[in-house]
């Protein structure tokens, strides 16, 4: 990978995380939130298990394990961001980027699916109770990954930890799950083919 495209992935994370996070209102940030948790819901909403299981792409996750892969960051997510608004950084090492669970397959959809809405609403409910001014120095480091080009302008994945406020950690989910949403849509579609 070219070092300056790192350098710039890296800056254009940092000035989002700036100024979408840091420095953007607790009440756009958790309607940003809900706004990408709103449309993951409605995706997944149609989806039967069968589908949510079925592998379209080799090498690509299915949509269960997708959702599994949400559900298993997002709750330890939550116990960070509660570590952030009592003002202390969260112990131990920041949550893998691929973590799943042992068995993702073999978790019921209907339960995944609720799982992943109730770990959603605790999301958007701190979220709502943090105060509007709220500042802290706590920081959770958090595992970045972003494609970059490589020598050939191919997409390869970036992977880098950085310490993010509680602001820019809770905006993080939004990416997240919009990128994940990405990836879901380009399973069903496979699958619809």
């Amino acid at each position: 990978m070219k070092p300056d495209a790192a350098d710039e992935a890296k800056a254009k994370a940092r000035e989002y995380f700036k100024t979408r996070g840091t420095l953007a209102s607790a009440a756009s940030i958790r309607e940003r939130i809900a706004d990408a948790f709103g449309t993951l819901d409605a995706f997944l909403e149609p989806i039967s298990a069968s589908a949510a299981a079925g592998a379209a792409v080799p090498g690509e996750w299915t949509i269960q394990e997708i959702v599994d892969h949400l559900v298993e960051t997002h709750r330890p997510g939550l116990d960070e961001l509660w570590c952030l608004l009592a003002g202390r950084r969260p112990p131990g090492d920041p949550i893998p980027a691929g973590l799943q669970s042992k068995s993702p397959l073999h978790r019921p959809w209907p339960w995944l699916r609720a799982e992943l809405g109730r770990i959603h609403g605790e999301i958007l409910r701190t979220l709502a109770a943090a105060p509007p001014d709220f500042v802290t120095d706590a920081r959770a480091p958090i595992v970045m990954v972003v494609n970059v080009p490589d020598e050939n302008g191919r997409a390869v994945p970036l992977h880098w930890v950085e310490d993010l406020d509680w602001k820019s950690y809770a905006i993080a989910w939004r990416l997240h799950v919009i990128d994940h949403l990405k990836q879901a849509r380009r399973v069903h579609a496979a699958l619809a083919r």
